[in-house]
């Protein structure tokens, strides 16, 4: 297939667009320089917001506002929000009221309702961390279902098997969550109440431009040899953002962590539709 001119249409759209990013950085620099908010007559305070330095990643500042947070073309990428997790644990078992009951009661066996405070690493008996250890994730995984399937209930009471098919849900949910790397990044940002837009749209020139140039190796490839080879590519740069997140997610960065996030779910997707092709 014949490649695409250099200059093409999307070509000049992409450097268009990094030139406005360019005109962008100044104009924001310049109002760094002089950003004032409004003066409030009924408090007699004259609010000054920090936007600190360019290169500065610590969230902007307000003397006079409480809780406030600037939310404009200006502010960061990262948006947190309240968690929806309960801090309401269950204390004890419905059955036989026996003290600090899990999923399933050891003392009398029974199923125990859906406890909204334990989140999934913990369903698992693992730290709350980007790197887990698949085997164990899969092991533990069996020995719930072997408790909790609702098949292995139907003798039990209507209530404890609507607990079951809840329980099992939750623990099948949990488990594909934290066996892919990009879903256990996402949730491990939804736990620290940071919001990730996994559908946001490309806007990063460099990124467009790679993914035109990808599109391009996809549609040029003859064979499996030569889309493996695509493939590889991508793997290898998938690998590279997994490990920027990883020490994003251990720093506390979680502008630069939803950024990997953004990366990691574009190359995914370019994976995928390799794969459709194989």
């Amino acid at each position: 297939m014949t490649r695409a001119p250099f200059f093409s249409p999307l070509r000049l759209s992409v450097f268009m667009m990094a030139s406005r990013r360019l005109l962008s950085s100044a104009l924001l620099r310049f109002h760094r320089c002089s950003c004032r908010l409004p003066f409030i007559p009924s408090t007699g305070i004259e609010p000054k917001l920090d936007l600190g330095d360019a290169s500065s990643k610590e969230p902007f500042s307000c003397d006079g506002y409480k809780d406030f947070r600037l939310v404009s073309h200006f502010s960061t990428n990262v948006r947190f929000y309240r968690r929806a997790f309960s801090s309401e644990a269950i204390e004890s078992c419905w059955a036989c009221g026996a003290s600090s009951p899990f999923l399933y009661c050891d003392s009398c066996g029974s199923i125990q309702p859906v406890d909204p405070s334990v989140d999934y690493f913990q369903i698992f008996g693992m730290e709350k961390s980007f790197d887990v250890e698949g085997h164990r994730l899969e092991a533990r995984y069996k020995d719930w279902q072997k408790k909790l399937h609702p098949d292995l209930v139907h003798t039990k009471s209507e209530k404890e098997k609507a607990y079951a098919a809840e329980q099992s849900a939750r623990v099948i949910e949990g488990y594909r969550t934290l066996t892919k790397p990009l879903t256990r990044a996402s949730y491990l940002l939804q736990l620290e109440g940071v919001h990730v837009d996994q559908e946001k749209t490309i806007s990063d020139p460099e990124l467009l431009m790679e993914a035109m140039e990808i599109r391009e190796s996809v549609d040029e490839a003859t064979d499996a040899k030569s889309l493996n080879h695509v493939k590889s590519q991508i793997d290898s740069k998938l690998e590279h953002w997994r490990n920027l997140f990883r020490i994003a997610f251990r720093s506390r960065d979680f502008e630069d962590a939803v950024k990997s996030i953004q990366r990691m779910t574009y190359y995914e997707r370019a994976v995928e539709e390799i794969v459709k092709k194989l």
